[in-house]
């Protein structure tokens, strides 16, 4: 179904002024559905680039349709704008028990409601007030439904912290000095934004809870990312100035050792010049460039290239780029403006001919990010005429959407790294990091990833004891990406001896789980899923007195205690696999388990059912759980991505007593042929005989490129 005759069949439209002594005169939203279940509004005059203009967004309408058709949130109905001072400000009502999650990617907690943020792209500095890498100006409730200003300007978003003078829920006033239930901060109901610009759009997401909206979302920006399955395996970023023989020497380590190993990273000295960047191989740590990726794919190993976009004097592209750069330098490189198609031609031309012919497979996208004093200055001039402010705010974006075209054209599938973006970026095929190291934080993030549409991966770097390397490994391998980061220290999985084994077995394991890593990004694709989420995005994650009652204390309810609280130290891995990581020092550690029946990953034993659980597990396994019906299809263990024409069995655990079935995907794990119906989809299945015995079942694709051959069940609960 096209939008247009979607509009047509189902407008909508609320329309309401609302007149307020002594203020500027406020107007309602004037909502239109643009897909199912998704309206847009347009406030004021246009602001030129956005960030969905930016990414380009086609949305997929198939998967929004599956999800079907849904109100308009009623608690947005009374949603108001109104231009004054030359900005734009937007208000949008609240619930008493609301909560918010969203405003980009945070690191210190997941629930949103009462903070104040200003959504600025920069490197994060430790502290979530709004600049992040990713500042994507979407908030969800769980009620249901997401707010999404798609403006590519610094948002300041009071997300239920002011109070207004003459509001409908105006809290009463309180006296310190006689009430012990004073509150220092009144009750809010509304989140309030400004602009600084004289229009914007708005978009409402609609769902039945918070994962739906997310969904909606992710499918209105094209669905998720499906990375090529070599990007599902490791990574390990080589010391700045390695030589190609030194990269060689580490892979054939990897394999002799046991370590698994899918792609390698080339830190800043592959370059002849960098910070500013050249863009071309050094010569003499890398005479052949063509002959040493070959040695690499031979191996079944892939590169990835350090980059920042900066262009230095020793560039051939410098000269003739120069008139369409900025007016400020970054490292004291030209800063080119990617929104003129002669920067972007030249920038493809020189990265194919020296890069992707040859045999590149991806980039790591360093500094377009922050500081501040890093970056260019808000007075800043591009020759578009873009806005520094606005530059800032989609660089990123733009060269992640740039170089992935390029791969598209060749008909291969790319996964890399970038410092900055922004929202419609969820079929971006990149991955977000940082230099910050707080290994708690990073969890957070991992969490707050979710509800942003963006993905993220806590690296593994320098660590100061055993523990906390196996502790970082152990969080690494549950994320988008498994990278080992040693460009500055060197450190290797082997580097500690006292947990290089249990550093392996960890390793090995995600390999194992590639079939079940592969089918969640397939969701993320197909049907919008986060691949990593937030507890908050579970089914049943939630407090219900009935279903609860006889199992705990009823005078103190711990399970609803946690419920309420940030859950910020725990995720989910796509449908069934929930990951408990512990930190340095840490011997035991709560786990919320969501309502229904939880196993052990590793032996299948019951550990809750819709409780708050301690466990003491030891330092050599990550805890992990799986709940009721779980399916999950592993492979042997790999030390390397299988390749197109590899085909390999499936151990299939299933978990629990309850028949149960799930949807394995598969494709070439290699182009974009995906997109043109060559992929499959096989039904794992559970169910019990008439002795009520539990029973697995599959039907194997007949398409010669489905990659798996015999299963195996390991029904893992007694």
């Amino acid at each position: 179904m096209r939008i247009s005759s979607f509009v047509t069949i189902h407008s909508l439209t609320f329309f309401l002024l609302i007149s307020t002594a002594g203020f500027a005169q406020q107007s309602a939203f004037q909502w239109q559905p643009v897909a199912p279940g998704v309206w847009k509004a347009v406030v004021g005059s246009s602001d030129g680039i956005t960030p969905l203009g930016v990414a380009e967004v086609k949305p997929r309408l198939d998967g929004l349709q599956k999800l079907g058709d849904r109100p308009f949130p009623a608690v947005l109905s009374e949603s108001v704008h109104e231009k004054t001072d030359g900005k734009t400000y937007l208000r949008f009502p609240l619930q008493h028990d609301e909560q918010l999650f969203g405003l980009g990617l945070n690191f210190k907690s997941v629930q949103q409601r009462g903070s104040i943020k200003t959504l600025h792209v920069d490197h994060y500095n430790g502290k979530d007030n709004g600049r992040t890498h990713a500042p994507v100006p979407l908030y969800v409730s769980n009620l249901g439904y997401g707010v999404l200003v798609n403006s590519a300007r610094y948002i300041t978003v009071y997300a239920g912290s002011g109070v207004l003078a003459e509001g409908k829920n105006t809290p009463p006033e309180m006296n310190r000095n006689t009430q012990k239930n004073w509150n220092p901060q009144p009750y809010s109901d509304a989140v309030e934004m400004v602009i600084p610009a004289a229009g914007t759009e708005v978009y409402v997401f609609a769902g039945r809870n918070a994962m739906e909206v997310m969904q909606r979302y992710n499918l209105y920006c094209g669905g998720g990312t499906l990375p090529p399955k070599w990007g599902l395996g490791f990574t390990h970023r080589t010391p700045t100035l390695f030589t190609d023989e030194q990269i060689l020497k580490e892979v054939a380590d990897f394999e002799t050792k046991g370590y698994p190993l899918s792609f390698v990273g080339l830190e800043p000295g592959w370059q002849s010049h960098s910070y500013p960047n050249s863009f071309v191989w050094d010569s003499t740590r890398f005479p052949n460039p063509a002959r040493f990726l070959a040695q690499l794919a031979a191996k079944n190993i892939r590169s990835n290239l350090w980059i920042n976009p900066y262009v230095s004097s020793h560039s051939p592209i410098f000269r003739d780029v120069l008139p369409y750069t900025g007016s400020h330098t970054v490292w004291v490189g030209r800063v080119p403006d990617f929104n003129t198609a002669s920067a972007r031609s030249l920038y493809k031309d020189l990265f194919s001919k020296q890069h992707l012919t040859i045999g590149v497979s991806g980039y790591k996208v360093d500094e377009v990010d922050g500081f501040d004093h890093w970056l260019w200055p808000d007075v800043a001039k591009f020759p578009s005429g873009i806005g520094a402010e606005q530059m800032r705010q989609i660089y990123g974006l733009q060269f992640q959407k740039m170089t992935d075209g390029w791969f598209r054209e060749l008909n291969q599938r790319t996964y890399g790294l970038v410092r900055g973006s922004n929202a419609g970026s969820p079929a971006m095929p990149y991955v977000i990091y940082n230099d910050y190291y707080d290994h708690r934080d990073f969890i957070t993030a991992l969490c707050t990833s979710s509800f942003a549409g963006v993905l993220w991966t806590p690296e593994a770097r320098k660590s100061q004891t055993g523990e906390e390397w196996l502790r970082r490994m152990q969080t690494v391998c549950f994320s988008p990406m498994a990278m080992l980061n040693a460009w500055f220290d060197g450190t290797k999985p082997w580097t500690f001896p006292e947990v290089a084994e249990e550093v392996k077995a960890v390793m090995l394991l995600r390999m194992q789980l590639l079939p079940y890593l592969y089918t969640t990004f397939a969701q993320y694709h197909w049907e919008g899923k986060p691949p990593i989420r937030a507890m908050n995005l579970v089914d049943g994650f939630s407090f219900d007195e009935k279903a609860t009652a006889g199992q705990l204390n009823s005078s103190e309810n711990p399970y609803a205690m946690a419920v309420k609280k940030d859950i910020k130290d725990q995720f989910m891995v796509g449908d069934y696999l929930l990951v408990a990581p512990l930190f340095t020092g840490e011997k035991s550690r709560k786990v919320v388990l969501p309502l229904g029946k939880w196993y052990d990953f590793y032996t299948g034993k019951p550990v809750g059912e819709g409780e708050v659980i301690e466990i003491t597990p030891g330092l050599s396994k990550i805890p992990l759980f799986v709940k009721e019906g779980g399916i999950i299809p592993m492979i042997p263990p790999v030390l390397h991505t299988p390749t197109e024409t590899d085909k390999l069995p499936l151990t299939v655990r299933f978990y629990g007593k309850t028949e149960a079935s799930w949807m394995l995907y598969d494709d070439d794990g290699k182009t974009f042929d995906y997109e043109r119906g060559k992929f499959t989809w096989a039904k794992l299945e559970v169910k019990k005989n008439k002795k009520g015995e539990r029973v697995g079942s599959w039907i194997a694709p007949k398409d010669p490129g489905f990659h798996y051959t015999t299963v195996s069940w390991q029904f893992m609960t007694p």
